[in-house]
This record gives C-alpha cells, sequence and structure tokens, in this order.
C-alpha cells in the first residue's frame, strides 16, 4: 500500500509538504504541487482519511438523524442528502431515532467522538439547549426546534392552505383535517393553515390527530367517518396519512374521489403509484435535502450563510383523488 511517505520520496518534497497539500493548510510553491499532484496520480495513493481525521479533528463525513426510516418520506430526502453530500466527498451516515431521545442523544455523542464533519438532524425530540451547545456545525431540518439553528423546511402553513383551498374549490361541503401529532411542528403548522384556509366559510369542519403511520391513520380514519358520515373532503397532514385514510374509505364501501376527496402532503413517490393516485401538496423533498447539505457545507467551511432560515414554497400536484373544480 502507498504511504504519505512514499508519494513525499516520488515528489522530492517532504511529508510535511505532501500533509499541508492533502488537508489544505499552509503555503505550498505551485512546482511542488504539480510534483504531488503527479506523484499521487502515478502511485494511486489514497488518503487514509482516519489518520487524517486525527490531525484535522473532521472527517469528511455527515451525520443525518431521522424519526422513522419506515416514513417513506425519510428515505427520499435522505436520498437527495446522500446525492449532494457525494458530489462534494462528504459521505453520509444515517441514523433512525424511532422518535425516542436516548437514541438520538447517543448517536449525536457517538458520532460527535468520531469527528463528524456536521449533523443534519431532522428530528425534534431533544431540549433546543442540548442542540445550541453541541458545538457541531448542524442544520436542522424539517422539524425545527426554535429559531437559533440554521434550518431548512417547507412553509407547511402555506402549503396547508393551498391544498385546503383547493379541496374546497372542488365542491366539498363537509371536511375534516386529520393531522400530525400536534406536538410535531410541521403537523401543528399544516393544521394551522387548514383553520384558516377554513375560517369563516360556511361549510362544516372537523380536526383529528392521527400518527404518521399507514394503520393508524387507518384506524382514526374509520372511526371519523363512522361518526361523521357526511364528510365529502379530507385534507391530510401527510401522505402516509392520507393512503391510510383511503384503505379507510375502502373498508367503509364508499370510493375516492366520488364519495369522498382527499389532498395530502408531502409529494413522496408512493402517492403517485396507489390507486387512485393522490392529490398532494409538494414539499419539493429533494431541494429540501439538497438545500441542507448545502448550508451545512457552508457551515462546515466557515463561509457566510446567506440565510440563516431556508423556507422551501410548496406545490399542488393535482391527480386522481380529488375532482374538477366546481364551476
Amino acid at each position: 500500500m502507498t504511504t504519505i511517505k512514499d508519494v513525499a520520496k516520488h515528489a522530492g518534497v517532504s511529508v510535511a509538504t505532501v500533509s499541508r497539500y492533502l488537508n489544505k493548510k499552509g503555503y505550498i510553491s505551485e512546482e511542488a504541487k504539480k510534483n504531488i499532484e503527479t506523484s499521487i496520480k502515478q502511485l494511486n495513493y489514497r488518503p487514509n482519511q482516519v489518520a487524517r481525521s486525527l490531525s484535522t479533528k473532521r472527517m469528511q463525513t455527515i451525520g443525518l438523524i431521522v424519526p422513522d426510516i419506515m416514513n417513506p418520506f425519510f428515505p427520499e430526502i435522505a436520498r437527495a442528502i446522500e446525492d449532494t453530500a457525494l458530489k462534494e466527498g462528504y459521505t453520509v451516515i444515517l441514523c433512525n431515532s424511532d422518535e425516542q431521545a436516548h437514541k438520538e442523544r447517543q448517536y449525536i455523542e457517538t458520532l460527535k467522538q468520531k469527528y463528524i464533519a456536521g449533523f443534519i438532524i431532522a428530528t425534534n425530540q431533544l431540549e433546543r439547549e442540548y442542540y445550541a451547545g453541541l458545538n457541531v456545525p448542524l442544520v436542522l431540518l424539517d422539524r425545527i426546534t426554535d429559531g437559533k439553528a440554521p434550518s431548512v423546511s417547507s412553509h407547511n402553513k402555506n402549503g396547508a392552505v393551498l391544498g385546503t383551498d383547493y379541496l374546497v374549490s372542488c365542491g366539498v361541503k363537509e371536511i375534516a383535517c386529520i393531522s400530525g401529532p400536534q406536538n410535531v411542528v410541521p403537523a401543528y403548522e399544516r393544521t394551522q393553515g387548514f383553520l384558516k384556509a377554513v375560517e369563516g366559510l360556511n361549510i362544516k369542519t372537523h380536526v383529528v390527530e392521527s400518527p404518521f403511520h399507514f394503520k393508524e391513520a387507518e384506524k382514526t380514519a374509520f372511526d371519523l367517518l363512522s361518526a361523521h358520515p357526511g364528510i365529502d373532503g379530507i385534507f391530510a397532514g401527510s401522505d402516509v396519512i392520507a393512503i391510510g385514510v383511503q384503505r379507510a374509505i375502502h373498508r367503509l364501501g364508499l370510493s375516492v374521489p366520488d364519495d369522498i376527496q382527499i389532498v395530502g402532503y408531502d409529494g413522496i413517490s408512493l402517492g403517485e403509484m396507489v390507486t387512485p393516485s393522490l392529490t398532494t401538496v409538494d414539499q419539493n423533498i429533494y431541494q429540501l435535502g439538497e438545500t441542507a447539505v448545502k448550508m451545512l457545507l457552508k457551515i462546515i467551511e466557515g463561509q457566510e450563510l446567506d440565510k440563516e432560515h431556508v423556507m422551501i414554497a410548496p406545490s399542488l400536484i393535482v391527480r386522481d383523488s380529488t375532482k374538477e373544480k366546481s364551476k
């Protein structure tokens, strides 16, 4: 295996000069740079990342912590993060917290000891003081805990208004919001958007809460629709919830969209595959992940951020779970 000493000898420079070149620190003459680059190529040298981390106190690795890898939203955003990070020479370690504070804390503390370059955290289980005291480059994603740490999120309230307005425009007379857990910031914001959209309308409304899981959402919807058979429109707090709602409607012998129209929220790929395909508020998931990585890398490199808090504008995707707009 080729070592840094081999490169130095081949290039006719000191080991310290090669080290400065690899770590991009300190002065190196143009002639020395060219010689080192040539030697690295000819010898097929690959730097030892662990050894380099001991001197730089940082590895080219990003820690990504998500709350539930079984929720299709998070694998899709993880893909965007991995793609973007890899282009910049970084690898990603994915950690699933299962919505448990102790698991999230354990992952963070363990990765800090491995000289992680920074974190993208899509959970909100720990106290905001903990995140503030990490002393590691950090970007909060999707589930924002406060206004201090740099963050990227969807404009959830506006998105919920967009989705609910469209559902109302399709002629529904009794509308329900099946939201996510209200202790989760995006779920709360989407509920507030729904309430804003229906405020002052001559329309009967219901709001119930569901976990972000297919089976629980199906049960919640089944119980709600059994108790209130007049409901003909549902705004769901996520696409996962919306798909659970579709199953409940099918169990009740009703159809989508003829009997009940549905609008989801997220824009996951699964929404296009179910039957009928799901009208949804698209968070632009790939853009969320890509933006989070670009922000984090700027922080790691000591660059100033253009904006500390970025909100991605959602858009509406109209599919088959809603009817055409009423004239």
